[in-house]
């Protein structure tokens, strides 16, 4: 097994969580300069393995380290995903159908998110147009896990999970329209949750979708880092429809009622991961929850709807290039991935409407679902992560559609209904690879997710990638 880390005890990062390195920097054990430093030190040597960096602004984070801005986060180092807009440096969205210029402002995202006081080092490698489910690149190649560069580092999100697991940076931004936070962090023994639909400032490509199944985030090493995101982001920008999440720093003492599914919409999990989501569930039973498992209430004609109204967007991107990239756009160099959702999309354009009318439905099974149960297990994931070129997108269409639908047959529900979900690192594979197991909740119960998620990691803790590299034979977090 191939490892690739940076974690060091020589230089200012240490293994320190964003909570921790801000304590750091307020006592002034280090400073923002040697922070910033540290980080570019990091991403330079674990690059050439992982293959997660877009677009490098090293030079802007070290002017920015000697003025930081304000903010709790204030010097924190962070890398943002290539599909949002920060002023200064393109936004290439993982294609190479166009050349971007450099953006002239920040995007509502990254504004919000810069307000916090994490300094950019750059962005991070995506899938073309985040519609696979692995950042593969007919060009460039994939990125690739640190925990083993064999295999994928997952989703669109890949570039920003493969560096916050290999120690460059505490957090990230990820965002998510069918798992690309959750499935990231379950590759790379990450925290990701993916908020409640409206629940982050969004940019105006992501809001004006007929679903708005897109969801911004981070990713990070700890709950108390996805945690303090939140709550710091809040106090830049808030939606009046939600209440707030607000300050959650330990464990719940609620016992919840938590539903355990085993089986994704339309595809089964393989043998291992069933049986690693069962040890989860015995976890949380042991724990004092009422655990029960239930049939997937969604029906298996869930993942056609959900593919229709994603290959539509692929659609509009193919017809609208010029327009919305400029007068470098060209067509031919769209992966094959994009290229056959647009087909597929024009194809069944008079079935659109009845997609759309499903994906809002899904709101109502959820509704129902949530009477019973108030936290859902599943899996992240049916499958243990691909190896490299699994998911390759200069491969047939009907084969990488056929691969993507086996494996990331959990994540797209939440997309749909706007609830939030979190994957945490609970499981090892026999292989030694981290397996993520989400939990879902009704919307706006983030803070839900976030007590039941401290008292998983108080019990088990995550595993630790400069930890021991042998096989952990169906782990559950830190236990064999």
């Amino acid at each position: 097994m191939t490892r690739v880390h940076a974690f060091s005890a020589d230089d200012a990062l240490i293994d320190l969580d964003a909570t921790g390195l801000v304590e750091a920097l307020r006592e002034g054990t280090v400073s923002v300069p040697e922070v910033v430093d540290a980080a570019i030190a990091r991403t330079e040597r674990v690059d050439a393995d992982l293959g997660a960096v877009a677009h490098a602004a090293y030079d802007r984070a070290r002017a920015e380290a000697r003025h930081p801005r304000g903010g709790w986060f204030a010097g924190v180092p962070t890398f943002v995903k290539d599909n949002v807009d920060v002023a200064g440096m393109p936004t290439q969205h993982g294609a190479d159908a166009f050349t971007a210029a450099p953006a002239t402002a920040d995007g509502d995202f990254a504004r919000m998110y810069l307000a916090t006081g994490l300094i950019p080092l750059g962005k991070t490698q995506l899938s073309e147009f985040g519609f696979s489910g692995a950042a593969d690149h007919v060009r460039l190649g994939p990125v690739r896990s640190p925990w083993h560069t064999d295999h994928y580092a997952g989703a669109s999100s890949a570039g920003s999970a493969a560096l916050v697991a290999a120690g460059a940076v505490p957090i990230a931004h990820a965002n998510d329209g069918g798992g690309s936070i959750r499935i990231p962090a379950a590759v790379n023994g990450l925290v990701g949750l993916k908020p409640t639909r409206g629940r982050l400032a969004q940019d105006r490509m992501m809001r004006e979708m007929p679903v708005r199944i897109v969801s911004d985030g981070v990713l990070t090493r700890s709950v108390r880092d996805t945690a303090a995101f939140y709550r710091e982001a809040e106090k830049v920008w808030r939606n009046p429809l939600l209440a707030p999440i607000g300050d959650i720093t330990r464990p719940s003492r609620a016992r919840l009622r938590i539903a355990v599914v085993t089986q994704g919409i339309g595809r089964d999990s393989s043998p291992e991961v069933r049986d690693l989501t069962l040890r989860t569930a015995r976890l949380l039973e042991d724990l004092g929850h009422h655990v029960e498992e239930i049939d997937n209430p969604v029906p298996d004609s869930f993942p056609e709807h959900f593919v229709r109204f994603w290959s539509m967007l692929a659609l509009a991107i193919s017809r609208r290039g010029k327009k919305d990239f400029g007068p470098t756009w060209d067509p031919t160099k769209l992966d094959n991935l994009t290229l056959g959702l647009a087909r597929h999309a024009a194809r069944n354009l008079h079935k659109q409407p009845y997609s759309i009318a499903v994906l809002r439905g899904s709101q109502r099974v959820a509704a129902r679902h949530r009477a019973s149960y108030d936290v859902t297990l599943t899996p992240t994931l049916a499958t243990e992560t691909p190896r490299v070129g699994h998911l390759r997108p200069d491969q047939d269409y009907d084969q990488i559609m056929e691969r993507l639908i086996e494996w990331v047959a959990f994540t797209p529900l939440q997309n749909a209904t706007g609830e939030p979900a979190v994957s945490l690192p609970l499981a090892t594979t026999s292989a030694g690879l981290p397996q993520g197991m989400m939990l879902g909740a009704g919307s706006g119960r983030e803070a839900r997710l976030l007590g039941l998620a401290y008292e998983l990691e108080e019990a088990v803790g995550w595993p630790r990638i400069q930890g021991a590299p042998e096989a952990a034979e169906g782990a559950v977090g830190g236990l064999s």
